[in-house]
């Protein structure tokens, strides 16, 4: 199977980290993003090529890859001007033929445990073959939250609570480049052009995921995904 990642951002939320390189190879626990990301792709499904969406600072990542990490092809789809999610998909499934096998897309500052292999099966279950499957995960607020009464007495607090019925993008999907093809923009982004033309039609089908995902914008981001990582390797050797 291939992966496309989606690597064309300059991660300037990421600054001064990625003054001098992708988002990607920013590090997570003394490794490259990318890095976890392979390694679990790897663990979840027979990976046969990553193929990395980029412009910024792009040749830092084939410096770093070459053509292939851990036994896995690696090849770069190139911007010269920005395309887009959307865009930038098009743009690789081009130059990859567009291909007959469902692909995977994940953005590249995602990191989680998701079951990728049973995500990928529901996809291609008889009787379903949707044009995307979107991995969601609950919506969890960046902020505390404040109750209140009907007198407007404040009566209770919860830090950044999750909500198990408010789901979001996780950022993971598995598409038929065969369908979805003719809805992605030359230039533009899936989410906003491709994902509600698709939606009219009841093409997409959700994977609801709620173990670990993180979504690495941030420096404080960094630094709270590299705690949760480390303790949920030490649950695992505990």
């Amino acid at each position: 199977m291939k992966a496309l990642i989606l690597a064309g951002g300059q991660g300037l939320r990421l600054r001064p980290l990625t003054e001098d390189k992708p988002k990607p190879l920013v590090l997570l626990n003394e490794r490259p993003i990318a890095e976890w990301q392979i390694d679990w792709l790897k663990r979840e499904v027979t990976l046969d090529e990553v193929v990395f969406l980029c412009g910024y600072k792009w040749d830092r990542l084939k410096e770093h890859f070459g053509n292939s990490y851990g036994g896995v092809a690696v090849s770069y789809s190139v911007e010269d001007t920005p395309l887009g999610t959307g865009g930038a998909i098009r743009k690789a499934l081009n130059e990859l033929h567009n291909p007959s096998e469902n692909v995977l897309v994940m953005n590249g500052d995602i990191i989680t445990s998701l079951p990728l292999k049973s995500m990928v099966a529901s996809h291609e279950a008889p009787g379903t073959q949707p044009t995307v499957t979107m991995a969601l995960v609950p919506y969890k607020s960046r902020f505390g939250i404040v109750y209140i009464d009907k007198l407007k007495v404040v009566r209770k607090f919860e830090e950044k609570p999750e909500f198990p019925d408010v789901w979001i993008n996780g950022g993971v999907y598995v598409i038929n480049p065969q369908k979805v093809m003719k809805h992605l923009p030359e230039t533009g982004d899936i989410e906003r052009e491709t994902f509600p033309r698709l939606v009219q039609y009841a093409e997409i089908v959700s994977y609801p995921f709620y173990g670990f995902w993180s979504l690495i914008d941030s420096i404080k981001d960094l630094h709270e995904v590299e705690s949760e990582m480390k303790s949920l390797q030490a649950q695992s050797q505990g």
